[in-house]
């Protein structure tokens, strides 16, 4: 038998095999003991307590909750049957914050806006019952809608500079000279609840419920002798989807084909 077939171990070789010393004990250890050890000692960090651990989780989740509600969307909910049948009473609905902003406002559009002259009377607020306490809370991160009914939904009709007339009761409602077939409002009444011819001037809307017999909207009041105009700095948002109920689940977003043939100016 030659060398080949029966070598002598190199020098190296005993050195890759020789065993690590263990410096606590003195006594030898192996590699995979000694690379153990070595993982084992980076994750020898303290971890964080389990309760602190869940605080911080639960604020990020609030700060994120409390971003969304001021600058992406906002539940609300509808207190009344101005809107019938478009929205009933109860149903909640989820507002775009980025419109208008980000997006543009459009005819047809139904937008929530803040109360511009006292047209709800009263607040819920005011005497809160313990239910209202808690959506009072509640609403502040946006996670249930704003209980305290300072806050109006109804259906964008006039822009500004936009020529809006009802010629009589129970008339058809013209905008910029050009009827308008609005297949959203009450069927069982008019498009018109009185005889108006406004302009909207700059920085205002014009704003009507579609059940329009039922609803202290813009109409009503210049009817009554008080501006009917709503400032668009009051303006929330623009109403997106009907999210609860949920066999009420649907979209708001149809209104706008009722303008398509109405020019941008009179």
């Amino acid at each position: 038998m030659n060398a080949s077939e029966n070598p002598e171990p190199a020098a190296s070789d005993f050195r890759d095999a020789a065993p690590v010393p263990d410096a606590e004990h003195g006594a030898p250890a192996t590699d995979a003991e000694a690379t153990s050890g070595h993982r084992a000692g980076g994750r020898s960090r303290s971890r964080m307590p389990l309760w602190l651990d869940t605080l911080v989780t639960m604020g990020v989740a609030l700060v994120i909750a409390v971003l969304v509600k001021t600058f992406l969307i906002q539940p609300f909910y509808i207190p009344s049957a101005s809107m019938n049948p478009t929205l009933l009473e109860d149903d909640k609905i989820m507002v775009s914050k980025l419109t208008p902003g980000v997006f543009d406002l459009h005819r047809g559009d139904v937008i929530v806006f803040q109360d511009p002259a006292d047209w709800i009377p009263g607040d819920a607020t005011e005497d809160p019952t313990p239910r209202v306490r808690l959506m009072m809370a509640l609403s502040l991160v946006g996670l249930a809608p704003d209980p305290s009914q300072d806050h109006l939904v109804k259906r964008l009709i006039g822009l500004p500079g936009d020529h809006v007339v009802c010629s009589a009761r129970d008339a058809v409602l013209e905008v910029n000279g050009v009827p308008v077939d609005e297949p959203y409002i009450n069927p069982e009444t008019s498009a018109c609840q009185g005889a108006f011819d406004v302009t909207v001037p700059e920085g205002h809307v014009w704003v009507m419920g579609d059940n329009r017999h039922a609803s202290a909207d813009s109409a009503y009041h210049e009817i009554n002798g008080e501006s009917g105009f709503v400032p668009l700095d009051d303006v929330t948002g623009r109403a997106e989807v009907i999210f609860w109920p949920a066999s009420r689940w649907d979209g708001l977003g149809g209104g706008r084909d009722a303008f398509a043939d109405v020019p941008d100016q009179p």
